[in-house]
């Protein structure tokens, strides 16, 4: 069974992007805002990784991954950010929010997928026995 990515951008170009650099290993959702992602979630599968914008239109700056963070049933889903920052405070919110990875726009697609191949990779082998 395919892995699944749930990405989360406001842009629909980097939403196009998402798709079309993960859909030959990945099953992959795009949605544009946060409460699109909370109804995906609530509505379907739980997905293996998100990727999602640090910045979404229709919530405060990082409160789509607090409210992972503090659910039971999607706390432990993988979180890659994509940011126009990178600047020292976006570095440390992602290491206190628990971001497996964070990417600044414009970011290298190749490495966004080598990253993601890694965390999926990590997270089957640190779920078995």
């Amino acid at each position: 069974m395919r892995k699944h990515i749930l990405a989360i951008d406001d842009s629909k170009p980097i939403r196009f992007l998402l798709q079309t650099i993960f859909r030959k290993n990945y099953k992959v959702t795009a949605v544009p805002d946060g409460y699109s992602a909370m109804y995906f979630l609530q509505h379907s599968n739980i997905p293996d990784l998100i990727v999602v914008d640090a910045e979404l239109p229709d919530m405060k700056k990082w409160e789509f991954i607090e409210h992972l963070n503090s659910s039971s049933l999607y706390g432990n889903i993988p979180i890659i950010v994509l940011s126009t920052l990178g600047d020292e405070e976006t570095k440390l919110n992602c290491m206190r929010l628990g971001v497996m990875a964070h990417f600044q726009k414009p970011f290298n697609p190749v490495q966004l997928i080598e990253t993601a191949d890694k965390v999926l990779q990590t997270r089957i082998f640190s779920l078995k026995p």
